[in-house]
């Protein structure tokens, strides 16, 4: 049996405790009966709420997690037949154990990112790929927002990326189990992050950001799609994924509840007295600020103790540090490695900051690794 550790995790924003706000939002949907499977006042709510968030025409669709959301957006897209373009650190290519190959039937094609992020030249790549019957059909663009390595796609470069992918006919989804991290990074809306970017398909995430189960397929209006081609792919997803949604599982029969908690984070729109500053922007600003200063603490003990590898852009700090450090720093505050450090000496470490870390957690933490390394 492992001591308890003396600091808060840092090894993941799902180790996070659920929101007090959320919580509440599930306690008060627990009044009473409902009818089942969507069919309930609270996901009634969230459609509502959903397209004011994110456009008149856009469809919500509760699902259980963020796999078996990504799962159910990327089979909505792309035919039989299909290829999902994606980088090679993708969660969906390197975190979900084959889910989108084994459940989903599609082949995923990796492209080298930087930082996380592909460009739309690596996207164009696969131009020739599309009428030849012995290759996948590249036919969806999946990007991560923020990335597995805790970047964020500008807004400028995600129109770029959209605007590629459907000149090459593919539709476009984007894995958003941390959007509201990118978003707040960005300091722009929900909306300007994937309806107005040319984005078709959402993976909501929920979890991440104080929920406790549960996230959402958002299939975006396609009166609002920059394209026809793309309309065409908000239309096909839109018939498709309810029943996708069932035959992969992801169908929770007391739906209310998830529903519930996506409406604490968005803001429900029958609680007159709702804060002017969403729970999901409150929660994503905490822990991006969180890292900032939890990189700007690392980085003053020195390069020769802790080197910061990757930007910190979002709510995660990525860096090196001696191997022994390491250990000794784990037995205060649980973290992952992520990958091997310059020499065999020393170690990548990722860190993940959530919306309940809490300053002092941070400074103490930054104090444990001048400690360790000494």
């Amino acid at each position: 049996m492992t001591e308890p550790r003396t600091l808060p995790p840092f090894a993941s924003d799902n180790y996070a405790p659920v929101h007090p706000d959320v919580l509440a939002a599930v306690a008060a949907a627990n009044d009473g009966y409902a009818v089942a499977y969507g069919d309930d006042p609270w996901t009634a709510r969230l459609d509502l709420r959903v397209r004011e968030v994110f456009g008149a025409g856009a469809l919500a669709f509760p699902v259980l997690n963020g796999t078996g959301a990504n799962v159910v957006s990327l089979t909505a897209l792309s035919p039989r037949w299909g290829g999902v373009v994606v980088s090679d650190v993708a969660h969906v290519n390197t975190d979900e154990n084959g889910a989108p190959e084994r459940v989903g039937g599609l082949k995923l094609l990796a492209c080298p990112s930087v930082d996380g992020r592909i460009t739309p030249d690596d996207v164009a790549r696969w131009a020739g790929q599309r009428d030849d019957v012995h290759r996948a059909h590249p036919a969806v663009l999946s990007l991560t927002q923020s990335t597995e390595l805790g970047t964020v796609y500008p807004l400028e470069d995600l129109r770029a990326l959209t605007q590629v992918a459907h000149e090459l006919g593919m539709a476009v989804h984007v894995d958003g189990s941390r959007l509201a991290n990118a978003a707040a990074s960005l300091g722009c809306s929900l909306r300007a992050l994937t309806t107005d970017a040319g984005v078709d398909v959402v993976s909501l995430g929920a979890a991440k950001n104080g929920g406790m189960l549960g996230e959402a397929v958002l299939v975006l209006g396609p009166d609002d799609a920059p394209d026809a081609a793309s309309a065409r792919s908000r239309e096909t997803a839109a018939a498709a994924v309810p029943f996708l949604r069932k035959a992969s599982m992801q169908l929770a029969s007391k739906t209310r509840f998830v529903s519930a908690q996506l409406l604490a984070l968005l803001g429900d729109p029958d609680d007159a007295a709702g804060d002017d500053e969403p729970l999901w922007h409150r929660n994503a600003a905490r822990s991006n600020a969180m890292a900032t200063r939890l990189r700007a603490g690392l980085e003053g003990l020195g390069g020769d103790v802790v080197r910061v590898t990757r930007p910190t852009e979002a709510n995660a700090v990525f860096a090196t540090l001696p191997r022994a450090a390491a250990d000794r720093l784990r037995a205060v505050a649980r973290f992952y490695d992520w990958a091997d450090g310059e020499t065999p000496d020393r170690v990548e470490v990722r860190l993940m900051c959530s919306w309940d870390t809490a300053p002092e957690t941070v400074d103490a933490f930054v104090t444990a690794a001048a400690d360790a390394a000494a």
